[in-house]
């Protein structure tokens, strides 16, 4: 994703999310507890314009995001997308398909790490959303489900068949998208689809100290990491290990890498400035 800065002034009020940002973690908060944070038209573009703003920004070393109330996202809203989505014609349907994609492509892009912090239901697009982060802390009481086969609909939706092979392997994520059928926090744990389990109602406290930890780090090259191993997936390795090469090469020129070496001769802690 671009770092250029846009024309457009940053925006300052979200109206289908939350976004606070303090020590250069932004916490990105869905909001609709009454409807365990079902996703909208709105809300998916708003995670992806802001998304595209705070990767435009550099301000942002790291990103939480996190659901309000009982859980982390139900997925869409049967009633404003799913409703509405049988009265719309295949031009408006592809490209409303196109922007949920864009979403998960700004997850993955976006030059920071995202951590997913689970509690209760990830479901549908909620369960695209936490597979598409860099990070899925979720506590015992997570579950994850796949649904899109159970609306009729392809279980590839978002990216899911491209993302969740590679996390869980191709055996777990057929039966995972084909199925439909819910995976608990245990068995999520076991199979790779969490990165870490915490204490009963602690996922979004773990993922913040994990945040800022990341945050305190060498910025760029956690964004240099993400972006290879994105970039990588499928690439022979002839090409993964020449673009291994020239990534080090440049940041070898950073000062990240001079300011390592000056701590580690004075005794001291290094003081990472992302470049």
């Amino acid at each position: 994703m671009s770092p250029f800065t846009g024309s457009a002034a940053r925006t300052s009020d979200w109206q289908h999310l939350r976004c606070e940002i303090s020590d250069g973690v932004a916490t990105v908060t869905l909001a609709r507890p009454e409807k365990l944070n079902a996703l909208t038209f709105g809300a998916y573009a708003d995670l992806r314009d802001l998304l595209a703003e705070l990767s435009r920004e550099r301000s942002v070393r790291a990103l939480v995001l996190a659901g309000e109330g009982r859980g982390f996202c139900s997925g869409g809203d049967v009633d404003e997308i799913i409703g509405a989505t049988l009265a719309m014609d295949t031009a408006q349907l592809l490209d409303f398909n196109r922007m949920t994609g864009q979403v998960v492509r700004a997850v993955r892009e976006c030059p920071f790490p995202v951590i997913a912090a689970v509690h209760g239901v990830a479901a549908g697009a909620g369960a695209v959303l936490a597979l598409a982060a860099d990070f899925r802390i979720a506590d015992p009481s997570a579950r994850f489900a796949f649904l899109f086969t159970r609306v009729g609909l392809s279980g590839g939706d978002m990216g899911a068949a491209y993302l969740l092979p590679r996390v869980v392997g191709l055996g777990h994520a057929t039966r995972l998208l084909m199925l439909g059928e819910p995976v608990r926090a245990p068995e999520a744990e076991r199979i790779g689809l969490i990165s870490e389990m915490a204490d009963e109602g602690a996922a979004d406290e773990t993922a913040q100290r994990l945040a800022h930890r990341l945050a305190e780090g060498p910025a760029l090259a956690y964004a240099q990491t993400k972006a290879l191993l994105t970039a990588e997936l499928d690439m022979p390795l002839a090409a993964s290990v020449e673009l291994d090469a020239s990534t080090q090469a440049l940041l070898m020129n950073g000062e990240d890498y001079a300011e390592f070496h000056a701590a580690f001769t004075e005794k001291r802690p290094p003081k990472w400035r992302g470049r």
